[in-house]
């Protein structure tokens, strides 16, 4: 194998927390409004990242262009009620059935369940 070549790496395990975002939108709750995120199990994951990062902020200046994303951070995407978690890349939107992850820095991140899936298994009940 030449030194210009690719090399294999393999992922170390690591533990990370996660909660699932629910999925179909809760019964009687219109999708479109700051009413799902507000939702029990959304309104927990919601306070988890708005207590562990820089807190809550104005969305539509950031969705909009207008200011730049904050490097952590929560808001609720006022448009269609989705949550958005601001990182050093800019915003992540949350959608229905995405698992919310605190990495190994800390970070909060969205993850599409199929992908959490193949890479995490449950230690704690």
């Amino acid at each position: 194998m030449s030194k210009h070549e690719p090399k294999t790496y393999r992922k170390k395990p690591v533990a990370v927390e996660a909660m699932r975002m629910p999925f179909p939108y809760p019964e009687g709750v219109d999708p479109s409004s700051d009413g799902y995120a507000r939702a029990e199990k959304a309104d927990v994951i919601y306070s988890w990242v708005e207590s562990n990062t820089a807190g809550s902020f104005e969305p539509l200046s950031r969705i909009e262009g207008r200011e730049p994303w904050p490097e952590s951070g929560v808001t609720i995407d006022p448009r269609d009620g989705r949550m958005v978690i601001a990182t050093l890349e800019g915003g992540h939107w949350v959608n229905p059935g995405d698992y919310v992850i605190r990495g190994v820095a800390g970070k909060f991140y969205p993850c599409k369940p199929h992908v959490f899936a193949e890479s995490y298994e449950e230690v704690s009940r």
